[in-house]
């Protein structure tokens, strides 16, 4: 899976409309898609012919948010991930059997940083899976042009979560565990990882996991700063207990930032480029994918 491309430049150009260029680009390749408005915003629909689908199986729904922050190429933050999963699309639009797959490229995850849950656009997909039963498998990809390590979110329910709920948030992790010791051997982590449009389907009662990459010195250090401050893992989780902890130390709220991995210190920010993208986080991602769908959990 190649990146320095001419059509993956021109996704990450300033001005290009990203919703369109994803639906025209899946397109030449021979790949069905649709925009689908919700909230006002433009999400990008995958799904492959029925008999890529055995209701006897869990459907696998894979999110990617194609939006970015203004002012920024967004090529970790999320472009990569996004250009990866369009060119996994490609692939299984010609699987043998069934796969159970399908995608959604969303729009308006930056939101949600400053404006909460509710704000993200996966909120009304999430909110439209919840009305109409749908209890998919969902698995949300997220920087992952960078490094060759694949870090799987931990889990940050909260309180007062229904044990049921728990028990199946915490059986799509193990299995995602499985997923990645599979496609990447004894090369992958657990570790705190800020929110991303998971947050949205936790909220709605859906279980969902995310994964990111980072280069392996960055990962192996964040792990020890983890194990070292008690506030840091709050901080990136947004733990209210981090906020409280803060006030009392005199800490200022950015100070944390500085210890997180020098990768999410790029985003949001013009660095956040194509030379900043790694040739082996592609060949880590396709392993994952490739083996994601071959995964085939009963309904």
């Amino acid at each position: 899976m190649e990146y320095m491309t001419r059509e993956f430049e021109q996704f990450i150009s300033e001005d290009i409309d990203r919703s369109e260029f994803i639906t025209d680009w899946l397109a030449s390749k021979g790949v069905k898609s649709s925009v689908v408005f919700i909230d006002g915003k433009k999400h990008v629909l995958v799904q492959f012919d029925s008999g890529a689908y055995d209701p006897s199986f869990r459907i696998k729904t894979v999110v990617a948010h194609h939006d970015r922050v203004s002012g920024s190429p967004g090529a970790n933050d999320n472009s990569a991930a996004v250009w990866q999963i369009m060119n996994w699309a490609v692939w299984l639009n010609s699987y043998r059997g069934f796969h159970n797959v399908r995608i959604f490229f969303t729009d308006g995850e930056e939101l949600g940083w400053n404006t909460g849950i509710s704000e993200q656009g996966a909120f009304g997909i999430a909110s439209t899976f919840q009305r109409l039963g749908i209890k998919d498998d969902v698995y949300v990809f997220d920087a992952c042009g960078r490094g060759e390590i694949p870090v799987l979110a931990k889990i940050n329910l909260g309180a007062k979560v229904p044990e049921s709920f728990t028990r199946q948030v915490y059986d799509l992790h193990g299995r995602t565990q499985n997923l990645l010791a599979k496609a990447s051997p004894g090369r992958w982590m657990t570790l705190p990882v800020p929110y991303s449009d998971n947050a949205s389907f936790l909220a709605c009662g859906i279980p969902a996991v995310a994964i990111t990459v980072l280069p392996a010195d960055e990962a192996s250090l964040y792990a020890r700063q983890i194990n070292s401050s008690r506030s840091l893992e709050d901080s990136v989780l947004n733990r209210e207990a981090s906020k409280i902890r803060r006030i009392e130390e005199n800490i200022p709220d950015y100070s944390y930032k500085e210890h997180l991995p020098y990768t999410w210190r790029l985003f949001h920010t013009k660095s956040d480029n194509l030379t900043s993208l790694t040739k082996s986080s592609f060949a880590v991602m396709e392993s994952i994918l490739m083996c994601l769908a071959n995964a085939k959990t009963p309904a």
